[in-house]
C-alpha cells in the first residue's frame, strides 16, 4: 500500500455564495447539527469497511465553509476518523476557515477538537475586491485572522485570488508583497478563472467585468512565481507556494495520486480496492446524500472502475501539476506498461525541445513554462 493516504470531509454550506465560486455549497437558514454528525459517522464507519490496514497521513475539513461547524462536530469527525483508522503521528488535520470574527472565534476550539492547520480563504487584501469578490470580511478582518491563527496554530495557510479585474502587474507586486508579512510557510495564489454555471459567468459574458487575458495574465504569473521563489516559498504546485517542510500533505496526496476517502455530500475520492482503482462520488445535495446515510450507511453512488488508460491519464495529470513532476515508478504502476511502452518518444522529445518538459531518471518534470501551458503538454501526450 501507498505511504500517503487522505480523508476528506466536506461540509457543504457557507453564510452565503461567492460569486466566482461553482463548488457544491449552499445556503441553509436551519442546520440539524446532530443529524450530520451521525450521518458522517455512518459514512466514516462504511468507509473504513472497505479501506482496513490503512493508516491516515491527513483530514481535510473543505467546503462549502467548514468553519461553520460546531467544533464538537470536528471533534466527533476526528474521534471517528481515530476509531475506525490507524492514524500517523505526524497527521495533517486541515480545516478551511474564513476570516470573519464569528469563525475566527472558534479557532482555539478547533485546535483543542484536534484540528493542527488552518487554511484561510482571505481572497484579497483590497477592500473593492473583496466587494467585488463577494466575500463578508474587509481586509482589516483578514489581517486580524491572520494574526490569531499565528498565535494559536503552528501551521497555517492563506488563499489569495489575483487576475482580478483591472489588476496591473505592479497592484499585483504591492498586494503580495503586503500579503507576505502574514504569511508562515504557505500560500495559495490563484488565477480568478470564470467557471460555467456561476454569477460570474452570466456576468463577464455580458461584458459586465473582463479579466486579465494572454501576456498579462502570463505576466501576473511570472511576477508571482519571482516574488515567492526570492521569499523561499516556490511553487511546489501551479498555484500553491510553501518553504521547504510545509507542503500541504494533503494536497500532495491528490497530486501524487494516492488514495484517498471522500466523505460528505459531493466528495470525491479515489480508493484502491483488491488492486483496482475505484473513483468514488457521493450525492451533491446535502438532503439526498443525509436521507442515503441513514438508511444505506453512506451516501455514495456506486463506484466507478478507472481503467489502466485512466489511471495513466489522472496519474500523469496530477503529477505535471508539481514542480519534482510525475513518478515514472508511479506511471508504470498506474497503467500497467513501461515508460517506453506508454508514450511516444517523439513527442516527449518534442516537448522536451520546446522547453515544456523535462526529465531525470525517476520523474517526468514539467518547466514554468509547461506548467503554464500544462493542459496543452496534457493533450498533445495522449
Amino acid at each position: 500500500m501507498s505511504e500517503l493516504f487522505g480523508i476528506y470531509v466536506h461540509w457543504p454550506f457557507c453564510k452565503s455564495k461567492c460569486p466566482y465560486c461553482d463548488f457544491n455549497s449552499h445556503v441553509s437558514e436551519t442546520i440539524d447539527h446532530a443529524q450530520w454528525r451521525d450521518a458522517y459517522e455512518r459514512e466514516i464507519e462504511y468507509t473504513a469497511s472497505l479501506t482496513k490496514g490503512r493508516e491516515v497521513t491527513s483530514v481535510f475539513f473543505g467546503g462549502g465553509t467548514p468553519s461553520l461547524m460546531e467544533p464538537h462536530t470536528v471533534d466527533v469527525i476526528l474521534n471517528n476518523v481515530s476509531k475506525h483508522w490507524d492514524i500517523s503521528n505526524d497527521v495533517e488535520i486541515t480545516l478551511e476557515a474564513n476570516p470573519t470574527s464569528i469563525e475566527v472565534n472558534k479557532f482555539q476550539d478547533f485546535k483543542e477538537a484536534g484540528v493542527n492547520r488552518v487554511s484561510i480563504g482571505v481572497q484579497s487584501l483590497k477592500d473593492d475586491d473583496l466587494k467585488f469578490l463577494g466575500r463578508e470580511h474587509n481586509a482589516d478582518e483578514a489581517i486580524a485572522a491572520l494574526k490569531i491563527a499565528d498565535q494559536i496554530f503552528d501551521r497555517f495557510s492563506f488563499d489569495l485570488i489575483y487576475a482580478r479585474p483591472d489588476q496591473s502587474v505592479n497592484a499585483w507586486k504591492h498586494e503580495l508583497s503586503e500579503a507576505l508579512k502574514y504569511a508562515k510557510g504557505h500560500l495559495s495564489l490563484y488565477q480568478l478563472t470564470i467557471e460555467q454555471g456561476t454569477p460570474f459567468y452570466v456576468q463577464h459574458a455580458r461584458g459586465d467585468f473582463s479579466v486579465p487575458q494572454g501576456e498579462l495574465a502570463a505576466d501576473l504569473y511570472e511576477a508571482t512565481q519571482e516574488i515567492m521563489g526570492a521569499e523561499n516559498m516556490p511553487a511546489y504546485e501551479v498555484s500553491n507556494h510553501a518553504v521547504q517542510g510545509q507542503e500541504s500533505l494533503h494536497n500532495l496526496t491528490y497530486w501524487r495520486y494516492e488514495d484517498y476517502a471522500g466523505i460528505g455530500p459531493g466528495a470525491h475520492g479515489r480508493l484502491t480496492l483488491d488492486d483496482v482503482k475505484q473513483a468514488t462520488r457521493t450525492h451533491r445535495a446535502p438532503g439526498v446524500w443525509l436521507s442515503k446515510t441513514a438508511e444505506y450507511n453512506h451516501g455514495y453512488h456506486p463506484f466507478e472502475t478507472v481503467n489502466d488508460e485512466g489511471r495513466l491519464a489522472e496519474c500523469l495529470m496530477m503529477g505535471l501539476r508539481l514542480p519534482e513532476g510525475a513518478s515514472i515508478a508511479k506511471l508504470e504502476e498506474e497503467a500497467g506498461k513501461t515508460i517506453d511502452e506508454l508514450f511516444d518518444t517523439g513527442k516527449l522529445k518534442a516537448l522536451q525541445q520546446e522547453g515544456l518538459l523535462t526529465f531525470s531518471n525517476t520523474h517526468i518534470q514539467p518547466t514554468i513554462a509547461g506548467m503554464q501551458r500544462l493542459n496543452s503538454v496534457l493533450r498533445y501526450l495522449l
